[in-house]
Order: structure tokens, then sequence, then C-alpha cells
């Protein structure tokens, strides 16, 4: 059965974007019988570029996406080049990759409750520092250049790429090219950039890709950070989407076409951007320049990296405290009392949506880990990885823009009489997880000393007691790390379930980013450290189960 395993990654991961795409282009040009259209046309364009404020909602994506992808790989370049090799690094390393478990919306709702004007950074310092006594007229959360949506995209997205390029670091000489560079006279940071980088980022360029068209296209985060007149092109076509008039399907259609351009257009900007740096780094190393007075952007990189974190930690901490307070005015940086009302309140309505959020995480989390297990297997047996085919469909749920083709493949859904089921919402799911799952376990399955294989067949032992006995258990806990991600990617997924879900599957996402307009923070807090508590559960799991099952053979650990 091993040899369907790949078919059937490749048919998860491109079908429904395939079909989706059919599904959102065809209305997008007036053609969907089912509600009147039975010929093509333009006029759905028409509507969509009649809308009040477009050319702003698009600029606002296009920005989101571009100096999402900018500040990020720039901050991660400079923060591995000029501290790669040190105990900051090691430090900044390990504090970082946790946040890579938190959902965008609950990094979303911690940023939001640090920096508004009320937030806990303007408690920290009023009044004693700036005598203010109530919250400044200020408008930082919603700001009309959507500020605060790429810092919350950066926030996520530096700690993505970080870990990403740490993957790519053992595949380059980074210890000799540091030496190298260093008895010629470079700069730790000009001497990774002129030698390590380029070879990195050729690893990571489609993780870079990925951002872009995430950033460009995020719908959770921009609702509770972006600006809201107008508001940015996601956000609008999940209105139109939602419109209770139905002949709305077409502009929305064609305003998802629209996004897919303004996706496409980032990424092209990007393409140039690369090539502008390219020809810079030629010409500034053509110059001789050894750049050996680099400490102003090592500390830059290191504070900007140390700031993520602790923005991130601190807005997940004051969610927490939201979520148990009780009077707290402004300017006090604790609340007067503790108190569990709110959670008492809430309980009884978060049953379904955490059941939903659970069981939907874990079946489209251990269906996806069992088709890569399968997968990596099949490419262990023949002995061919599929090269750039396989890694292009590896990441063309990522690339696309999800509201691309989950409209489409919500139009599908309907008129093809399947409804907002349990069983659809997880298949979704897995379109998003089952990427995620193959890259976090594909290295270490891969790296799997065969020598214990062949130890075990002298032994006479099958392929199946083989695989059960020796190669599951020594990668339990890189299985468990995987599954792990796979959930936090699940609980995450806001835009596919909204749609799937049709309003009848909610998970703790689409609640928490549905009361993120309500403005009652104990409430948003309480949904938002849910959130951000369930895939922090799921890395303990990881972390916990094969320290139990291997707590006998702890001397057997390698240094």
């Amino acid at each position: 059965m091993l040899r369907f395993a790949p078919a059937l990654a490749i048919a998860i991961l491109a079908l429904p974007v395939i079909g989706g795409l059919a599904g959102t282009v065809l209305p997008a040009f007036g053609y969907l019988p089912a509600l009147g259209g039975d010929s093509l046309s333009l006029e759905p364009f028409g509507e969509v570029l009649a809308q009040p404020g477009l050319a702003r909602s698009c600029a606002i994506a296009l920005a989101a996406g571009v100096v999402t992808a900018a500040v990020s790989v720039g901050l991660v370049a400079l923060f591995i080049g000029g501290w790669s090799q040190t105990r900051p690094f090691r430090v900044i390393q390990s504090l970082v990759s946790p946040l890579l478990a938190v959902p965008h919306a609950a990094a979303a709702f911690g940023l939001a409750f640090m920096i508004a004007p009320s937030g806990f950074l303007a408690r920290l310092f009023s009044p004693w520092a700036t005598g203010w006594t109530r919250p400044p007229d200020w408008l930082i959360v919603h700001d009309s250049l959507g500020l605060s949506l790429m810092a919350g995209l950066i926030v996520k997205e530096v700690p993505f790429l970080l870990l990403i390029a740490l993957a790519a670091l053992p595949q380059v000489p980074l210890a000799s090219a540091s030496r190298l560079s260093a008895s010629l006279g470079y700069g730790r940071v000009a001497g990774f950039l002129f030698t390590t980088w380029p070879a990195i980022y050729r690893q990571i360029r489609l993780a870079v890709f990925a951002v872009i068209a995430f950033a460009s296209s995020a719908v959770d985060v921009a609702v509770i950070l972006g600006p809201t007149t107008p508001a940015a092109l996601p956000v609008r076509l999940v209105e139109w989407m939602n419109d209770p008039d139905l002949s709305s399907r077409f502009m929305a259609s064609s305003g998802a076409v629209l996004q897919l351009g303004v996706t496409l257009a980032a990424l092209v900007i990007w393409l140039g951007l690369e090539k502008l740096c390219g020809m810079a780094m030629r010409r500034l190393a053509g110059r001789g320049r050894r750049y050996k007075a680099d400490m102003a952007p090592r500390l830059v990189a290191i504070v900007a990296m140390g700031l993520t974190t602790l923005i991130v930690f601190g807005g997940l901490a004051v969610l927490a405290l939201w979520s148990i307070s009780g009077l707290w005015q402004f300017p006090n940086v604790l609340p007067a009392s503790l108190s569990l009302r709110g959670w008492s309140q809430t309980l009884p309505r978060i049953g379904d949506p955490l059941v939903t959020t659970i069981t939907v995480g874990l079946a489209a989390t251990l269906l996806s880990a069992a088709i890569v297990i399968a997968s990596l297997e099949r490419e262990r047996e023949t002995g061919r990885s599929g090269g750039n085919r396989a890694l292009f469909f590896l990441y063309l749920p990522l690339l696309v823009p999800q509201a691309g083709f989950v409209f489409g493949l919500k139009l599908f859904l309907t008129h093809g009489g399947v409804g907002a089921t349990w069983t659809a919402l997880v298949l979704v799911h897995m379109v998003f997880v089952l990427p995620y799952v193959f890259l976090s376990l594909s290295a270490p399955w891969r790296a799997f000393d065969r020598r214990f294989e062949a130890i075990a067949a002298g032994l006479g032992k099958g392929r199946r007691t083989t695989f059960l006995a020796i190669r599951l258990p020594i990668l339990a806990r890189a299985v468990l790390t995987a599954m792990a991600v796979g959930f936090a990617v699940s609980v995450g997924q806001y835009l596919p379930t909204l749609l799937i879900g049709a309003g009848r599957l909610v998970t703790i996402t689409t609640e928490a980013v549905a009361l993120g307009a309500g403005g009652n923070r104990r409430v948003i807090g309480i949904y938002a450290f849910l959130q951000m508590l369930l895939p922090f559960l799921g890395f303990a799991l990881a972390a916990i189960v094969p320290a139990l099952l291997f707590r006998n053979r702890r001397a057997m650990k390698v240094a």
C-alpha cells in the first residue's frame, strides 16, 4: 500500500487548490449556472472595481506582503550573520522556537493588548513617564497605513523564517566560511552575507514566497490589527462572500481573483528586489571593503529579535492576565483584583468550539502524519524523493493565497451537495497541515541511521517488525513534534474554517476573531489564551511522552 501514499499526498495538496481555483475563476467571469450565470462576462470585475477604497485595500495587502517579507528576511540574515555560534544566539534560538506554536490570531491579540493606547506598554510608563491618567487618543491598532498589521505579521514570520534558516545551516559550511572571511579581514556580518547567505537563501526561498503569499492575504490578523476604513482586501473578500445576497458571490469571486493578482504582484516585486539586492551585494563585494565596524547592525539585529520574543511572550502573558482580571482601570499596571467570573460565564459557551477545534485538529494531524510517514517510507524503499516536483506540490497550498481557492472550494462543495460537515472541514484542514508535518518530519526521517535496520535484518526481523520496533520508537520524538506542529497549524486556521464551516462548525480561532470587534478584553483574553494553550499542550506532550516511554534508557542518550 505504500506505493499509493505519494499519489495520495499529491492529491490532497493539489486537487483542492486546483479545483478551488477553477471554482473561483469561473464565477469571477460570470459563469455559475446555479445562480443564473450561464455565460462569461466581465461584469463582476466591473462591480469590484467600482467598490470605494478598493485601490487602498489592494495597496495595504500588497505592502503587507512585501514589507513583512523584507523586514523578516533582513532581520533573520543580520541575526544569523552577526551572532551565530555564540551564546546569545543559542539563547534567542531557544526562546524564539516556541513562538512557532503560537497561532497568528493569538499573537495578534497579544500585540494589540500590548501596544493599544490603553495597553500594557502605556500602563507601564504611565503616569510617571508620560503624564497620562487616561488613554491617549491615538490610532495605533487599526491604523490607516496598516503598520500594526505588518508588525503583527512580522513577529510571527520572523520565528518561522529563522527556524527554516536554521534547518538549512547544516547544508552550508558556516564555520569554515566564517573563519575564511575573518582571516581576510571581513566583519562577521559582511563575511556571512558575502559567503554563506546566498546558499542559505536559495534553500529558504520557497518559504519566503509562502510568507509573502500569507502576509498579503491574511484575514484573521487583518481583522484584529488592520485598518477598517477601508479594510485590507482579504477582509473585504470575506464580507462580500458572507453577504446574504447570493448575487454577491460573483463579485466575491472576482475579488478573490484580484487577490491572486495582488499576491502575484507582491511576488514579482520581491523577485525584482532579489535582483537589486544581488547586484548591490556584488558591487559591495567588488569594492574590496571589509566592513569590520558592524557592531551597530549586530546590535539592531539582536535587540529586534529580543523585542520580537518579548512582545509576543509579554502579549500572551497579558492575555492570560486579562482572562482572570477583575477591575483593571487605566493607568494601573496590574488589575485591582483577580476573578474567575469571566471563565465561569464563558465556559458554558465554549464547549462546542473547543470540541470542534480539538477533534478536527487531531483528525487532520493524525491522517496527515500517517500519509507523510507512508510517503517517506516509500521514498526510502525506492530511493527517489520526487525532487523539485514534489517540493512544488508541497508548497502549493502555502504559495496560493487561501482566499484564491477556498472561495471556489466552498462553492464546489455547496453545489456538490456537501454541506458544512465535520469530515469536509477535516479534509480542508489537511491541505494546510500536511505540508508542515512533512517539512517538520522529512529531515529527521531521512537522517535515520539505517545500520539499526541492518542489524535487525541480520537478526531475522522483517520490515514491519523493524519499522514498528526500531524506526518508530527511535523517531518518536520527531514524529510527535511534527504532529504538534500540524495540530498548531490546524488550530490557527481561520478562513478555511469560516467558509467551509459556514458558521455551523466554529472553532476557538473563529470565535476569538469574531469577538475581537466586541471590545470585551476578558472574553477575548479567554478565547485567545485557549487558542494559545492548545498548541503548547501539543508540544508539551511531544516532549513528555518520549521522556516517559524511554525513562529507563536515559543512560543510552548520546550527549
